[in-house]
């Protein structure tokens, strides 16, 4: 093993952390190579930097005009120039600060400096480099996004467990403590995945049962089993009901317990509208790491970036900044948020004032861009087709009994005729 990864290793031995590395996350480390020199030359090679393979000119990186022309409001440098492995400096300590601004819960809390990763999916698999290995379990819920499995099953080839999301109306924390404590049993520790709002029902927590949950990860904790909760913060921030948990559940789990290792996967594709920069931050937290462990953490993390794709994208960090330090920043979001809670709420007003087959019932939904609706007595996968092929609409079916439907990208006034369409034909099929 490289000497890098057991200096990292020794620094994390006595954490939960530690004890929770896969294999490959035990190897991984940042080479003191080409990268860290060539970030030593931008602080101190004032004359030359003859370090990086790229092309400058009078100072700037070279850059095609038609490039340049489709950025115009970034320098030859930030249009062009790679970013650093971790992302850039700015960027990650203004996205810390922001996560922090967005959840109140946080602050006097520790945790480390967000790695830039190239968008969401790569977080949740670069996590699951770090910490999953063949003969782990992974917990999600039964509705939960399918890249999951595929990270989990298919590139870590461990077992992805499920249970059932909804009991009487409520999210299921019997059901997820249950794997918990089986897994701890199994292993001495768990792995579990939170995603609210959750994808595909548009579920969030409500304050109680965040309390809840909180509380009975913490239970397992202290009984011996070592956590890794991953929470995916995809949709973060659009909740449209009172009483919801509008906070990450990673800042409540942060100092849980020394037994819990919280590793949050954001970023700005849906919070900021910006689906095709492909950028995403992990960030770790637990109760008793320090400055030295999060370093180290984070140097493993930037090992695995590294040996991938080596650095995400530089423009979309670089406009991402911009767009931060704005003043409008913020009350843009909160506008689009309107609209997509003006949808929310005609298609909760909608659904209420019409009598539903029987052949389906909607699942509770209370944020998110999606709610689902559970097919009983006909083909989920046969509805979406006949929606497709005689309406002109489309859904997504998943597991043949569940149709996934995207309110956040139907105009307000168009959605109680989409109801009204996908009721027709739930008729048209159970007829």
């Amino acid at each position: 093993m490289n000497q890098l990864a057991e200096e990292l290793n020794g620094v994390l031995s006595s954490s939960v952390a530690g004890r929770l590395l896969s294999d490959m996350g035990r190897r991984m480390y940042f080479p003191k190579g080409i990268i860290t020199q060539s970030a030593e030359a931008d602080q101190k090679a004032w004359r030359y930097n003859a370090t990086i393979g790229m092309a400058f000119q009078n100072g700037n990186p070279m850059v095609l005009d038609a490039v340049k022309a489709a950025l115009p409001t970034l320098s030859p440098s930030e249009a062009v120039a790679y970013a650093p492995t971790g992302g850039f400096p700015e960027l990650r300590k203004r996205w810390k600060a922001e996560i922090v601004h967005k959840n109140p819960s946080l602050v006097g809390k520790a945790f480390s400096l967000p790695v830039v990763v190239p968008g969401l999916t790569a977080a949740v698999s670069y996590i699951a480099d770090m910490f999953v290995e063949p003969g782990d379990t992974v917990i999600v819920p039964d509705l939960h996004w399918p890249n999951y499995r595929l990270i989990v099953e298919e590139r870590k080839m461990a077992a992805g467990l499920t249970f059932p999301i909804f009991v009487d109306g409520a999210y299921n924390i019997a059901g997820l403590e249950q794997l918990l404590r089986e897994a701890g049993a199994r292993r001495g520790k768990a792995i579990c995945i939170l995603n609210f709002p959750n994808n595909p029902t548009g579920y969030s927590l409500t304050l109680k049962e965040a309390d809840s949950l909180v509380s009975m990860l913490t239970s397992v904790a202290e009984d011996g089993t070592d956590i890794l909760v991953i929470t995916d913060d995809a949709y973060f921030g659009l909740q449209y009901e009172p009483n919801l948990l509008t906070e990450s559940i990673f800042a409540r789990l942060a100092d849980a317990h020394p037994n819990i290792l919280a590793v949050k996967a954001d970023g700005p594709t849906k919070e900021d509208y910006v689906w095709s920069f492909r950028l995403g931050f992990v960030s770790f937290a637990s109760k008793g790491l320090g400055a030295q462990e999060y370093d180290a953490l984070e140097k493993k993390m930037l090992g695995v970036v590294r040996s991938s794709v080596s650095s995400s994208n530089g423009a979309g960090q670089q406009i991402l900044l911009k767009a931060l330090d704005s003043p409008g920043y913020r009350d843009q979001k909160a506008q689009y948020h309107s609209i997509l809670q003006a949808r929310y709420d005609a298609f909760k007003k909608h659904l209420g004032a019409i009598e539903l087959p029987k052949e389906i019932r909607p699942l509770p939904f209370n944020s998110g861009y999606f709610m689902s609706f559970e097919c009983n007595g006909v083909s989920a996968e046969k509805l979406r087709i006949e929606l497709l092929e005689k309406d002109g609409i489309g859904c997504v079916s998943l597991q043949d009994r569940y149709l996934r439907v995207a309110f956040s990208s139907v105009e307000e006034k168009e959605i109680p005729d989409l109801i009204e369409r996908i009721m027709a034909a739930v008729r048209r099929l159970a007829s």
